[in-house]
């Protein structure tokens, strides 16, 4: 067994695009030139709605950690507000390997990525835009768009059209952005409305601070057209997808194919909801595959320990 590593965590920011992410960095002390993974968040979330967990969790195993919030949201910067663009959120990603890469304190040969959620989508993504990566982790990942917006109830997804367009056009004169709530309860005009959303949101979410629960609805059809599943083919790296069986957000079963797909791919699979994920049980159950996962493909031992 292993001993667990002491850590420091230190606030950052990277340039992004025409603005910047701002970030958390964990280094393992004792430890010269660990390998490091990248971490990045779902649906209009923040680093604050525990990628700390997991982020400290693997500094403790020796792999230092770099946790971020996409631009437009949380502390990152970026206007207009709540904009969630998955062309922008890409770039974000390209951001943060661009700054693991200028840090002498860690070995850049040596590199993962972690998304959950809708950036477990986005890791696939980058996974196979990048085959430089030694390992990426897709959790409870959003891999198909038309699957999910099923997953949401096409009379929901019909509400929204109205706002949509107010959007666009506000888009195009420089207007605010017209908005739509991220979580809803169920039957109601959102971008997920199962009836573990809003609890799980809620669950998520740091004593003190409250969540902000809307979007820029131009975001609708650019999801409902995503589908970074179809990527996992090309993923050259290993890669381990974590899949809930009973997901309502991201339906299992479209993403076990598209995972199956990937020629160094690893599946787990967990009796629990897409929420259920980040707290509790099931978090102490995939911390531990994932950490295993990333210590096998990363070999943190290798890293010289100083006295």
């Amino acid at each position: 067994m292993t001993t667990a590593h002491s850590f420091t965590r230190h606030d950052i920011t990277f340039p992004s695009g025409d603005s910047s992410c701002a970030g958390w960095f964990y280094l393992p002390t004792g430890v010269t030139s660990p390998p490091v993974v990248v971490l990045g968040h779902g649906l209009g979330a923040t680093r604050e709605m525990r990628l700390d967990a997991f982020a400290e969790r693997f500094a403790q195993a020796g792999i230092a950690a770099v946790a971020f919030t996409y631009r437009h949201f949380g502390d990152s910067g970026g206007h207009p507000r709540q904009l969630l663009s998955i062309k922008r959120q890409l770039a974000d990603w390209d951001a943060a390997l661009a700054y693991v890469q200028d840090r002498p304190d860690v070995d850049r040969s040596r590199v993962a990525v972690w998304g959950s959620s809708f950036g477990g989508g986005h890791a696939i993504t980058v996974a196979a835009r990048h085959p430089e990566l030694r390992a990426a982790v897709a959790q409870v990942p959003f891999t198909d768009g038309p699957a999910s917006a099923l997953a949401l109830g096409p009379l929901a997804s019909l509400r929204m059209t109205p706002v949509i367009a107010r959007d666009l056009v506000a888009m195009v004169f420089g207007r605010a952005p017209a908005m739509v709530p991220i979580a809803a309860a169920p039957g109601s005009p959102a971008l997920m409305n199962a009836p573990d959303v809003m609890p799980g949101y809620q669950a998520l979410q740091p004593a003190g601070t409250a969540f902000r629960n809307e979007a820029a609805a131009r975001v609708l059809p650019t999801i409902a057209a995503y589908r970074p599943g179809r990527a996992a083919k090309k993923v050259t790296v290993p890669i381990l997808f974590c899949v809930s069986n009973t997901d309502s957000v991201a339906p299992p079963s479209q993403t076990l194919r598209y995972a199956g797909t990937a020629p160094r791919g690893e599946i787990k699979r967990y009796d629990a909801g897409h929420f259920d994920f980040y707290t509790g049980e099931t978090f102490e159950e995939l911390v531990r595959d994932q950490t295993e996962f990333l210590a096998r493909q990363l070999d943190p031992a290798s890293a010289a320990s100083t006295p």
